[in-house]
């Protein structure tokens, strides 16, 4: 069977993204409304951010950048009943790890809380909250990351819309849980938790059909010594910190997080939520595509379909990223304001989570190249260099998180506030959390810098012909898109003022304004869309 081109497996896969990514913003509109930014929001975000964290490193960090090159050379190489061999070791020895760090997290649930909210531990309420919301939130660890082995498996086979769909799944829970559940129970944000449990058995059991339909759907066993399994575990046990330096990030910020003024773990939520649906959209569903693409070429010794292949997914990067950086950064304000200014949720919440919506978003392009370089490395089996690269962000993340907080602090505390000490000012100073977005999006830069650097030293890679032509185009496509985007917010109302009906319309206007003319000016000079197709 001839594999789809990648425009067309990214077009199939960002469909369906987008769908998820689209309930995914009702459903914050939803929490936003029905339980606004406080302690409980705090404690809600924490609980489910320590799974999803894992979640993300088995899901979508170093198990599937492990997995997928080793199933693509088996499906090339081996015969069917040996693929089923792989998948079945595989999904054994990862549920059987999984089931045990699940017990884990459940039983230690009050342990846990400890290490990554140290701040809540003064507050017990809030302390025996976020614990009991991770007792239940914990187990979806399991079913996610076995959803996600499915997954692998259909992107292997070029199938990429139905993984994709899964997460709507989650979002219809969590919505449903949100509005209609939450009114039932004694603790309200209790019926989210357990939503998101049942989402995590829906969504596995959802592509269980297709496995069958391929012939894929086994019955685990248990294979750590397995020859291909040992290979997944080889690469992937490196490859833990090298794949999910956000995500590492974003656990130390909530660590930092629960020392500041009640809110900033909610509004930090916020702003990663939003930055995901881009993210998602694009960078997510950009790597997915093209690592299976990259070991295929890599296994066949095909250098020059490998380097085009990589060239294709910078340029489309670079082509959707910069101008969706700009967007969320010019329309921060307007974005939370019509998404979230609802119920409980206040005009103070708006600015707060904005500022750290803007700061993050500068560094959507790091993240989503990365997405794109980083499978260069594991399609060739060098996990090194993006492990290097990655605990080299880490670490500079930590630093300046330290240093920009510190930085805020001292700009922005009143003299009253240090009374009772340092760790108390903090939580009376509203803003600091915007220092630990800005520091993950350098960390982002970082991280990508070196990943290039090394890419270039590989010499793996070969620039295609065109690139200045792009950049030039991208970058007045570019500017003018921001031109008409100040222009049109110098005449917009103020957005906390109006009703919610006028956000919407204005909103959209701002954000079609923003899309036509940056397509319009890159039409202008010349682009055509059978540019990325020729890929």
């Amino acid at each position: 069977m001839k594999a789809p081109t990648l425009l067309r497996s990214l077009m199939s896969f960002s469909g369906m993204t987008f769908v998820s990514r689209l309930l995914g913003l009702v459903r914050e509109v939803a929490m936003s409304a029905a339980f606004g930014a406080g302690m409980v929001t705090d404690a809600f975000n924490i609980a489910f951010r320590i799974p999803n964290f894992l979640r993300r490193l088995f899901a979508e960090g170093s198990f599937s950048l492990a997995f997928v090159p080793v199933l693509t050379e088996v499906k090339e190489k081996q015969s069917p009943e040996a693929l089923r061999e792989v998948v079945a070791r595989t999904a054994g020895t990862l549920g059987a790890i999984l089931l045990l760090v699940t017990a884990l997290g459940v039983f230690g649930a009050d342990w846990v809380v400890r290490v990554f909210a140290a701040g809540a531990v003064d507050e017990p309420e809030k302390f025996a909250l976020t614990a009991d919301l991770l007792r239940v939130t914990f187990p979806f660890l399991l079913f996610v990351s076995l959803t996600a082995l499915a997954g692998a498996v259909l992107n292997a086979f070029h199938h990429f819309a139905l993984p994709a769909l899964t997460p709507v799944i989650l979002n219809l829970c969590w919505i449903a849980g949100a509005l209609w559940l939450a009114p039932l129970f004694d603790m309200p944000i209790m019926a989210v938790g357990w939503a998101i449990f049942a989402a995590g058995v829906l969504q596995l059991a959802f592509l269980l059909p297709a496995l069958r339909r391929l012939g894929m759907l086994v019955w685990p066993r248990w294979g750590w010594s397995h020859p291909q399994v040992k290979r997944i575990r080889q690469v992937m046990l490196p490859t833990l910190f090298g794949s999910s330096v956000a995500q590492v990030n974003l656990l130390l910020d909530t660590l930092i997080a629960s020392y500041l003024i009640t809110g900033s773990q909610t509004w930090l939520g916020q702003s990663d939520r939003l930055l995901e649906f881009p993210l998602g959209l694009f960078g997510v569903a950009l790597g997915t595509v093209i690592l299976p693409s990259l070991s295929r070429h890599h296994v066949t010794t095909d250098a020059a379909a490998f380097s085009r292949a990589l060239d294709w997914g910078l340029r489309t990067a670079l082509l959707i990223a910069a101008p969706a950086m700009l967007g969320l950064v010019l329309l921060a304000e307007p974005l939370v304001a019509t998404l979230f200014l609802h119920g409980r949720f206040t005009p103070h919440d708006v600015a707060m989570a904005s500022l750290s919506l803007a700061a993050l978003s500068f560094g959507l392009p790091a993240f989503v190249l990365v997405k794109v370089v980083a499978p260069a490395f594991y399609a060739r089996g060098d996990t090194r260099t993006p492990v290097r690269a990655g605990v080299v962000a880490m670490v500079a993340n930590m630093g300046l998180n330290l240093l920009l907080v510190g930085l805020l602090f001292a700009l922005w505390h009143q003299p009253g506030d240090l009374d009772g000490g340092w760790l108390a000012a903090l939580a009376r100073v509203p803003g600091l959390h915007v220092a630990l977005a800005a520091a993950s999006a350098l960390a982002g830069y970082l991280n990508l810098a070196q990943l290039w650097l090394a890419l270039a030293k590989a010499g793996v890679y070969e620039r295609q012909p065109g690139w200045a032509r792009h950049l030039a185009r991208v970058g007045l496509a570019c500017a003018a898109m921001t031109a008409a985007l100040l222009l049109g917010l110098h005449y917009a109302s103020a957005w906390t003022q109006i009703a919610t009906w006028q956000r919407i319309a204005e909103l959209g206007l701002l954000v079609g304004l923003g899309a036509a003319v940056y397509l319009v000016a890159l039409f202008a000079q010349g682009f055509r869309l059978g540019e990325l197709r020729a890929h």
